[in-house]
């Protein structure tokens, strides 16, 4: 890392996409290999459901089920990603690899670090998101002009799902362990929604459940810019949770890694 003619460090902008950097440039090393099989995965459960199911499910409520769909997958695609990078990923380059031993060597604090990893969570989450939004233009599914908008809820879907998996990997002693939290919670989540089918036929008290879950509000966000007439104040709402949700889930992640990078 570079320092200024008068020899002060960088600031910490600069330190958090350092790491940013870094990892774009290995992530691009096997581009093919890292980006196509997660961005594969949206687009057969978009093939899958859209045509089984809609060829029982016309429509649902003032939309066809096969947008209805799309419109959801947008951002699932974005949480499944900023998961394994921030699991997986880190863990790897925790535990196996080593890599943050070299990192912090230079003037890179823990806070700086993680902040980067988080960064770099968002960054694929919004690829991710804008890469199924282009396919859902192509094929005529979407063609609401503030769709676009869509593929920055990815990138607050990769922030929130970033921290989240950060604090997780933070708990962790075994990488099989993260089975646990793609199985146990973040499968249902993409079930019970709003992605798949609306959170308004569940029983009461799932719908609770629903709610208190990330995915559901970034899902309602980003198909609000996907389908005409969904807009509204009510989508301030999903916004303030989106933005209490990264303070506290950042906070932790920061507080449980500070500690094993320093250890």
């Amino acid at each position: 890392m570079n320092y200024n003619n008068d020899n002060r460090p960088p600031s910490g902008w600069n330190r958090i996409t350092s790491v940013w950097h870094r990892h774009e440039r290995v992530y691009n090393s096997n581009f093919i290999s890292n980006a196509f099989p997660p961005l594969l995965e949206p687009l057969i459960i978009l093939a899958g459901l859209g045509i089984g199911l809609g060829s029982y499910i016309q429509t649902m409520g003032t939309m066809s089920y096969t947008l209805f769909l799309a419109s959801g997958i947008i951002v699932t695609s974005s949480m499944y990603t900023a998961a394994f990078e921030c699991t997986y990923g880190t863990f790897i380059r925790l535990e196996f690899d080593h890599v943050y031993d070299g990192m912090l060597g230079a003037p890179i604090s823990p806070t700086n670090l993680i902040l980067g990893e988080i960064l770099f969570a968002g960054t694929k989450g919004f690829i991710f998101a804008l890469a199924v939004l282009i396919i859902t233009w192509l094929t005529g599914i979407i063609d609401y002009p503030l769709s676009i908008i869509a593929a920055f809820i990815g990138f607050i879907c990769g922030i929130m799902f970033g921290t989240l998996s950060m604090w997780i990997t933070s708990c962790v002693k075994n990488i099989n362990h993260f089975n646990f939290y793609f199985t146990g919670l973040l499968s249902p989540m993409f079930f019970f929604s709003g992605s798949v089918f609306p959170i308004e036929n569940l029983p009461p008290a799932m719908q609770w459940v629903a709610e208190a879950t990330p995915l559901t509000h970034v899902v309602r966000l980003a198909r609000a810019f996907c389908v005409a007439d969904q807009l509204g104040w009510y989508l301030m709402t999903d916004l303030l949770y989106c933005g209490i949700f990264i303070l506290i889930t950042g906070w932790l992640a920061v507080r449980g890694l500070k500690k094993r990078l320093v250890d």
